[in-house]
């Protein structure tokens, strides 16, 4: 489904910041790809620039079997079948919680705001948050604006979900019930990448895991195996501090 080629990204006014080294990796369709790392390392880079939100100083990306290009009407198909949940919900403001989720379907087409609203309130039936369709953002508590985050993205009908440390910045009382959306995604088939430090949930869900470090896919392995027999010494020493 996600084929990436020789990933390279760079910042600084001349490339002088090497955030991303040479990354190459095929996600399959219903994948759970799980992606960790000590921060600065590259992980929330590599995310963004599979649906270029960040893009790709060198290398190539190919979705479905095309080649992802950063042209803006390309970028916005790609979008529409690539979700991305972000850490800090990204929800606005001024919209209700209905509004947030139905915008970017009938904006783009895909929906009227008939067909656009049954879909919003079948899945805030979902996650038994139906009663905050008219709420606003404000309102709710960390862990509903993420649920409604993730509801957002889902009301695209998306084939690809990518979620960039959707739990770190909820208090810790709520972020099983994120968690719990999460996994019932991904035990429907959703093809998910998930960069994320609950190594719990990387456990249980991951289909495989990923190290990014240094801007390079450092280990790569089924969770049992990457958690109980890891190769590389770095991902041995992240490890050993993340697990005590």
């Amino acid at each position: 489904m996600i084929e990436v080629k020789n990933l390279v990204k760079n910042f600084g006014k001349n490339g002088e910041i090497k955030v991303l080294r040479g990354i190459d990796i095929k996600i399959e369709k219903g994948e759970k790809v799980v992606v960790i790392g000590p921060s600065g390392g590259g992980k929330s880079t590599f995310l963004r620039c599979l649906n270029m939100l960040e893009i790709p100083s060198e290398g190539e990306i190919y979705f479905d079997g095309k080649k992802v290009d950063h042209k803006k009407r390309e970028i916005n198909k790609i979008r529409q079948k690539m979700g991305m949940v972000f850490q800090h919900f990204n929800l606005f403001p001024h919209l209700t919680i209905l509004d947030n989720i139905t915008i970017a379907p009938i904006k783009l087409g895909l929906m009227n705001k008939k067909d656009a609203e049954k879909r919003a309130y079948e899945l805030l039936e979902r996650i038994g948050l139906r009663d905050k369709a008219e709420a606003f953002p404000s309102q709710l508590s960390g862990g509903q604006k993420q649920r409604i985050a993730i509801v957002r993205a889902l009301a695209m009908n998306p084939e690809v979900l990518l979620f960039d440390e959707p739990t770190s910045a909820l208090d810790p009382e709520m972020v099983g019930e994120v968690l719990e959306l999460m996994k019932q995604l991904a035990s429907e088939g959703m093809t998910m990448v998930v960069v994320t430090h609950e190594m719990g949930f990387a456990k249980e869900v991951g289909s495989r895991m990923l190290f990014i470090d240094n801007g390079i896919i450092a280990e790569e392995a089924p969770p049992e195996e990457f958690f109980k027999n890891p190769k590389n010494p770095r991902l041995k020493d992240f490890l050993s501090k993340v697990l005590q």
